[in-house]
């Protein structure tokens, strides 16, 4: 543990505090890492089913999916402004009246036969955005994030005392397992 703090690790073990949210998986070793949030072309049926609702510019897309998402998650422009261009090019959604520069996208015919082919998908990957806003929710409590920022400070301090022996690091390490076990059987 101390070995992670010293060498720009966080100490804590391998994933600790990393939300799995959306897509969220674990390796063999139950270490959690992150995948995309969104596979090829599903962010695309999603921004598409979010212009058919109405119609809508980029930087509002990006703040509906992070409404959806409870602010667990909010795509880059980078990502979103591409995927416009691609529904646009494939004429799935077209121009409409603009907000001063922004430019809204509308709906095409071809759009709602691309949603209406693949309803049972866009259904699932709103429910999974939403199922990511109702954990952000249940997670993101301010006790909890205080809780913890309590504990880093106190271990920050007391690893930085150079009189720490290793008896007393493995009764740290042993108490901070006890809590986590305690904590998983509630």
């Amino acid at each position: 543990m101390r070995h992670g703090m010293r060498h720009g690790g966080r100490g804590f073990g391998p994933g600790f505090g990393r939300g799995r949210g959306f897509g969220g998986r674990h390796d063999d070793e139950g270490r959690g890492r992150r995948r995309r949030m969104f596979d090829s072309g599903e962010l695309r049926l999603v921004l598409l089913r979010l212009i058919a609702d109405e119609p809508r510019h980029g930087y509002d897309l990006i703040r509906r999916i992070e409404e959806l998402t409870g602010g667990a998650y909010a795509p880059s422009p980078g990502v979103i402004y591409p995927t416009l261009t691609l529904l646009d090019d494939m004429g799935q959604i077209a121009a409409a009246d603009s907000e001063g520069a922004k430019k809204l996208f509308a709906i095409t015919p071809e759009g709602q036969a691309e949603l209406d082919a693949n309803a049972a998908l866009i259904d699932e990957l709103l429910a999974r955005l939403a199922e990511v806003g109702d954990e952000q929710q249940r997670t993101d409590s301010a006790s909890v994030r205080r809780a913890m920022g309590n504990l880093r400070a106190v271990l920050m301090n007391r690893l930085r005392d150079r009189e720490l022996d290793e008896a007393t690091l493995h009764e740290i390490v042993a108490r901070i397992d006890e809590a986590a076990q305690k904590i998983e059987r509630l």
